[in-house]
């Protein structure tokens, strides 16, 4: 007489044959082992790309350490060229640009110095440098002068010591002009 167990979901079927135990594994239970205990295993590999953009434009900055200049009063025979007060001004300049271009420092006058009706002519006011790239020069009201130049994108420092030129032609008074001063990247 045969009696049939089913275990495991119907997968594995047991009988009875004359006192002897037989089991029998469906071929979902065979299939399933032979897959999972393959040694071969695979990898998937899957490459994109990314675009990065950069985008850099001409930039100039410029820092001086004073905004003013002061040349005291002084005795024309013993002070031919009288410094500026506050000492030389310290002149930090930075700029982004193409490869080869010319960064240019320039300062003018906007005017004569004047007291009223009374001038002293901006091209009595002279510099010193030292710094590279920075050359010495004269103040001008007609046109910009060159304070320093120098090629492709960088950061330079240097000085600029002003004097003015001293003469018993002056009337008394006090005198002023305003310098502007422009750093050009291209």
């Amino acid at each position: 007489m045969k009696t049939m167990l089913r275990r495991a979901s119907g997968m594995i079927s047991q009988w009875r044959d004359g006192g002897r135990v037989r089991a029998h594994v469906t071929a979902g239970v065979v299939a399933v082992a032979v897959v999972s205990a393959g040694a071969i295993t695979y990898a998937a590999s899957l490459s994109r790309t990314a675009t990065a953009t950069v985008t850099v434009s001409a930039l100039a900055k410029l820092t001086l350490s004073s905004l003013t200049l002061a040349f005291p009063d002084a005795d024309p025979d013993t002070v031919p060229n009288i410094p500026a007060s506050g000492g030389s001004l310290s002149i930090t300049a930075k700029a982004r640009t193409t490869i080869g271009s010319t960064v240019t420092l320039v300062v003018v006058a906007s005017d004569d110095l004047r007291s009223g009706l009374d001038v002293i002519p901006a091209t009595q006011i002279r510099w010193t440098t030292s710094g590279a790239g920075f050359v010495p020069g004269t103040m001008s009201k007609a046109a910009a002068q060159t304070v320093a130049t120098w090629v492709s994108s960088g950061a330079w420092t240097g000085t600029q010591a002003y004097s003015l030129t001293n003469a018993w032609t002056y009337a008394t008074g006090t005198y002023s002009t305003t310098l502007t001063y422009t750093l050009t990247a291209p």
